[in-house]
């Protein structure tokens, strides 16, 4: 399958990896320029548990994708949710009317983005439990196993959807179909919504939030704050559910020494945040449904305050 992954970061990277190994033709999309550079002389290097491989794969900037690109069988969104619209824009030269896009990106609100660029009839939306980071320019480290959940906005993308699990399968990925994609997007919202926004005004890492005398009335209070959203959206959250899946994160031998990707963004490298797409969906959303979420509408706030002082780009 020819497949374009649009945003090739950490997770970018480590899904082009797994599968380039897999025998998929991989084409990677990025902004970094010093990441692009890289790549292009070294090769981008994928430090997994075991092994560290090197992979030849062509990168590009949006830019450069030009009309002279073939169209992919499916792109793989994977950009901040605030570069979605202009990385479309930019890259609609791969986009050909059988062309499907996975969207994996954390947060709220993307379907309405997609739809300006592709038919809803090849749209499919998942979530991620893997995780992944840079040790620098074209240099991923990749521990843990995670897996990929997805599913067809409307019926006639089943069939395409059902080779795309085929494919990630093969890749080692572990996809699993979903019939109700929607509510698992919203279960790891909540989880982005607390560990992501918290650690990062915090400066601390998911362990250390988690050994914390307030985190369990925190977290209770903001997933309130998502269930009472999602519900006037037609999900019924099951609150004991998300807060255990919070709280399941807090483990050393798994996530707990990891550092949000939001923390990584801003705290280490002066990055502008995903806040607007998480709690600060939830708080506008809120608003519109005359639901009161005064945590999210703070650590949204404070989230954006610390960007000033940091200079964030």
């Amino acid at each position: 399958m020819k497949i374009a992954i649009a945003g090739a970061g950490a997770m970018g990277s480590r899904i082009g990896l797994m599968l380039h190994q897999a025998g998929n033709d991989v084409v990677l999309i990025d902004r970094w320029p010093e990441h692009i550079q890289a790549i292009r002389e070294k090769g981008l290097i994928g430090e997994f548990e075991e092994q560290t491989i090197t992979a030849k794969l062509p990168i590009y900037s949006p830019e450069e994708i030009v009309e002279g690109h073939t169209n992919v069988d499916l792109v793989i969104a994977l950009t901040k949710s605030m570069q979605l619209e202009t990385m479309f824009k930019d890259i609609n030269a791969l986009i050909g009317k059988d062309t499907f896009v996975l969207c994996l990106l954390n947060g709220l609100g993307h379907e309405e983005t997609l739809s300006r660029f592709v038919a809803k009839k090849n749209i499919i939306f998942g979530t991620t439990t893997w995780t992944a980071g840079l040790a620098g320019p074209g240099h991923a480290k990749l521990v843990g196993s995670g897996s990929i959940e997805m599913e067809n906005l409307a019926p006639q993308g089943k069939e395409f959807t059902l080779e795309v699990i085929n494919i990630f399968e093969q890749a080692g990925l572990n996809p699993i179909y979903s019939d109700n994609v929607r509510y698992s997007i919203w279960k790891k919202a909540c989880i982005n919504g607390t560990l992501n926004g918290l650690c990062t005004i915090l400066d601390c890492n998911i362990a250390e939030f988690g050994s914390m005398s307030m985190a369990r009335t925190m977290i209770e209070t903001i997933i309130g704050e998502f269930a009472a959203v999602a519900k006037a959206e037609g999900i019924e959250l099951d609150q004991a559910q998300a807060i255990a899946a919070v709280e399941a994160t807090y483990d050393v031998k798994t996530q707990g020494l990891h550092h949000p990707s939001m923390y990584q963004d801003l705290i280490r490298n002066h990055r502008k945040t995903e806040i607007d797409y998480i709690n600060g969906a939830v708080w506008q959303k809120g608003q519109k449904y005359q639901i009161q979420t005064p945590y999210c509408a703070f650590l949204t706030q404070l989230v954006h305050a610390k960007e000033e002082l940091l200079n964030a780009k």
